[in-house]
């Protein structure tokens, strides 16, 4: 391998000591079959080692691109590699939506819905939760297919860490195109929270907060409105003020590279994400963390955070706090509860990060705190299986796919096979 690959961010250098990228299913199943550890590689917007591998790394990347849309079963099928942004705008051109984005649409298919990547809403599932049907490569190199009727095993497979084989395609559920408009409120006291917390998260399609942690005020609000639901209301949104411009999350940066605010409708996919696709997001300067809470716990866990901010503010960009549906997967973070999650996009240095992360899962773990399976966390793994109902049948679905764990790289050993 001509140098090493990183993640996204640069805070990990991978170590694989070979790189393969398959032109081809065929091509990829026979890369599997005859390595001895593999791991698959989709868009490398993780910030831990979750797709790291100490063999063969596979990129999806070189696959052929799939886009079959089936307008009357409200499907589309889609390669694993592909990105959100393309997939959305082809949908967009053929009429149809998918039910939510997250907040950078730059983005894998098959990466986000492994890690239960989210996007925001009171009555929206994460990612994974729109998809129908997978095909994977499995250790042997066989091509598997689990639908929605497959029962447990899909259930189990959708968020499968990678750990059961190469995903190389998924089928997705899909509706009608629909219109957003955008609105920004500034400076939500933080009181207004215990007063008002499901009325302002429900109060649109898509509900995000950005909080710097600073003072007892909620930075920004940014409110997604469906055309056709009823219409945001004029004036002040529980003491926040509309915004007199656009607004970037971070205080101070150009709004330039954000989705159109001020209330202008524009479609779906130009909407829901914070972030236009046409754009590096933040050039990798930042690690994140996310830890998703029950719904019913939220307000405690965030007063929680409040008492220790002056020791989250120095080494944090933003943070940003939204909403998100139960859903059936096993080891999706909104497994059988509905969600908020409390994401915190760091400065790019580890050392003065990690401690804070610390402290952060040390007083969200009285609310059963599930880590976001991509991004930067402390929780040991004997306490990661405590918040799972599903943890040991998904060690079974893992014998059964993947016997002598030619999957499990060393993400997975220490906090999946350790537990």
């Amino acid at each position: 391998m001509a140098g090493r690959l990183t993640n996204w961010a640069g805070n990990l250098v991978f170590s694989a000591g070979e790189v393969a990228r398959p032109g081809s299913v065929g091509e990829l199943s026979q890369v599997v079959a005859r390595g001895e550890r593999v791991r698959a590689l989709g868009s490398g917007h993780s910030f831990n080692d979750v797709a790291d591998s100490d063999g063969v790394m596979v990129s999806v990347a070189g696959l052929p691109e799939v886009v079959e849309v089936d307008s009357a079963a409200g499907v589309v099928k889609v390669s694993g590699g592909m990105r959100y942004a393309e997939v959305a705008r082809r949908l967009h051109d053929k009429g149809l939506s998918l039910h939510n984005l997250a907040s950078l649409p730059h983005i894998s298919v098959a990466g986000s819905c492994a890690t239960g990547t989210h996007g925001s809403g009171d009555r929206n599932g994460n990612l994974a939760t729109a998809v129908v049907e997978l095909e994977m490569v499995t250790a042997e190199g066989d091509v598997v297919t689990l639908g929605r009727g497959d029962g447990d095993a899909f259930r189990g497979a959708v968020v499968g860490l990678g750990a059961l084989g190469v995903v190389t395609a998924l089928t997705l559920e899909a509706g009608p195109s629909f219109d957003v408009r955008q609105h920004v409120f500034d400076g939500l006291p933080f009181e207004a929270l215990g007063d008002h917390f499901d009325d302002i998260m429900s109060s649109a399609y898509s509900v995000s907060l950005f909080t710097s942690w600073r003072g007892d005020t909620v930075d920004q609000v940014w409110v997604k409105h469906r055309d056709g639901d009823p219409a945001v209301p004029e004036g002040d949104l529980f003491g926040a003020r509309p915004a007199d411009g656009p607004r970037h999350p971070i205080a101070g940066v150009s709004a330039e590279h954000c989705t159109q605010q001020l209330g202008v409708p524009g479609p779906w996919h130009e909407r829901l994400p914070h972030f236009r696709p046409d754009f590096t997001p933040s050039a990798g300067e930042e690690l994140q963390t996310e830890f998703l809470v029950p719904r019913s716990r939220a307000l405690a866990a965030l007063r929680t955070l409040h008492a220790v901010q002056e020791r989250i503010a120095p080494v944090l960009q933003i943070s940003e706090i939204r909403t998100m549906t139960a859903d059936d997967l096993w080891l999706s973070p909104s497994n059988g509860r509905d969600t908020v999650g409390i994401h915190f996009t760091w400065v790019k240095d580890t050392e003065a990060v990690l401690p804070v992360v610390a402290l952060v899962d040390e007083r969200l773990a009285p609310y059963d705190a599930r880590p976001h399976w991509g991004k930067v966390f402390t929780t040991a793994p004997e306490i990661l299986r405590t918040r799972y109902d599903r943890w040991d049948d998904f060690h079974t679905l893992m014998r059964h796919y993947d016997p002598a764990g030619k999957f499990a790289n060393a993400f997975i050993r220490r906090n999946i096979l350790a537990a």
